[in-house]
């Protein structure tokens, strides 16, 4: 016997009956067979036979008298022109339906542990309510999965509710104002830890928010007054001539275009040279803490950006200054300085100002993919306690755009995240300063 596409079994005919002479497909027609795969689908109800493709005639195949050509497996598949075959549509209709049964899987909780193979019962019984550590739904229960309304609102939806609260265009007074001017000194020996960058969006802040701010530049670098867009070039009236001329603070002082409650004194390069000069002045530390108290205005917060160094000007700025502000880079270097900076503070409370303290300490440059920025945080919140702000300034490059335009990054981008750190950093000042009211000499 040989394999052509057909078994020459002489007991069986094309049609699947015991017959002496024909061939036998691999296709044969048992009952309930789907149809020839090559020519006509039939249907196994007794609807005919449906041709799904036309197979021509060709060389090395047979047709029989009725028209019916017979394909490569030598089966009756494609009715010729005239019509389906009487003989195949009589044998569909004859032959019964088949059941189709389809195998049962098993539930989880029928055979939690049954061996590959074996026999699994179909119609065991679902387990009673609490088995298997099941309960039953409460319909007052709410997953902790399920999102917020805030979470389920789109990212850009909450960028601009952010970028409202944060710009609060009604102008009311949403921060809550001190009852004495609160003058603050951010300082720290360490250059490159966001002074400046602390300082002015603070300030931005809780001006924007019904606060009237002053910001003093006593940096000679002149960043602060770069970032409120200040002009501080040459021959521009700045804090040296407050210094070293007794100019009046109000005759230096500009006010800050677009936000109506915030004014600057800004530094221009002269201000190098003030160290030198004060050195020969009398009274040459409290320089500019009377030029403060002189200032005829009455300011809810006066900021003083002071350079990072612990020279004369960082001296005058820790007299003229009730409270220190101390930002902290959440690195190594930034803990190694801490307590020099601590020490000064303390030398100027002891023998200047005796009213200084360090009110206040703020995490900047965080970045939570590292463990040392959560290991500084620890140490530093150890070390201080509650005198640490819970806000903390992530690394954020809108942060750092923000300068190049003149602008802080709470008007720069007010929805980004460094926005909203620096925003709940100042509302924690402010709410702080409420519980906490700070006297000044008026």
């Amino acid at each position: 016997m040989h394999d052509d596409g057909r078994y020459d079994d002489p007991r069986v005919n094309g049609r699947g009956e015991r017959s002496a002479t024909g061939p036998v497909s691999r296709e044969t027609d048992e009952p309930g067979w789907p149809g020839d795969a090559y020519g006509v689908a039939a249907h196994p109800t007794g609807g005919g036979s449906v041709p799904r493709r036309d197979v021509p005639a060709a060389a090395g195949t047979r047709a029989e008298p009725s028209g019916t050509v017979y394909g490569r497996a030598g089966h009756p598949g494609v009715p010729a022109a005239g019509g389906p075959d009487p003989r195949l549509s009589a044998h569909f209709e004859s032959a019964p339906r088949p059941a189709v049964v389809l195998p049962q899987q098993p539930a989880p909780h029928v055979v939690p542990d049954a061996a590959p193979g074996a026999a699994v019962p179909v119609d065991t019984p679902a387990p009673p309510a609490g088995a298997y550590g099941t309960e039953p739904a409460d319909a007052a229960y709410v997953s902790r999965e399920t999102p917020t309304r805030e979470e389920d609102d789109p990212p850009l939806a909450m960028e601009a509710m952010r970028a409202v609260q944060i710009l609060n265009p009604s102008g009311e007074v949403t921060m809550p104002r001190p009852e004495r001017t609160r003058v603050m000194c951010v300082a720290n020996q360490k250059g490159g830890v966001g002074k400046t960058t602390t300082t002015v969006n603070l300030a931005v802040a809780l001006a924007l928010h019904g606060n009237r701010v002053l910001v003093v530049d006593l940096d000679p670098q002149g960043n602060a007054s770069t970032g409120l867009n200040v002009p501080h070039h040459t021959g521009v009236p700045d804090v040296y001539d407050c210094l070293i001329n007794s100019v009046p603070l109000e005759e230096v002082a500009q006010g800050v275009e677009g936000i109506p409650n915030l004014w600057c004194v800004p530094a221009t390069i002269d201000l190098a040279g003030a160290e030198i000069e004060l050195v020969s002045v009398v009274a040459r530390e409290s320089r500019l803490s009377r030029a403060i108290e002189a200032y005829p205005g009455q300011f809810d917060y006066v900021f003083i950006d002071c350079p990072p160094s612990l020279g004369l000007l960082t001296v005058n700025a820790l007299v003229a200054a009730q409270e220190v502000l101390i930002p902290i880079q959440c690195e190594y270097y930034a803990l190694e300085g801490l307590n020099q900076l601590i020490n000064n503070i303390n030398l100027v409370r002891k023998h200047l100002n005796p009213r200084l303290d360090v009110s206040t300490i703020l995490l900047t440059m965080y970045d939570r993919r590292t463990r040392l920025a959560d290991a500084v945080e620890q140490d530093v919140r150890n070390h201080f306690g509650d005198k640490v702000l819970q806000a903390v300034i992530p690394r954020n490059v809108r942060v750092s755009e923000a300068p190049s335009y003149g602008q802080s990054v709470m008007t720069y981008d007010p929805g980004s995240r460094g926005a909203t750190s620096y925003f709940e950093a100042a509302q924690e000042i402010a709410e702080r300063g409420v519980k906490e009211p700070v006297s000044r000499n008026a």
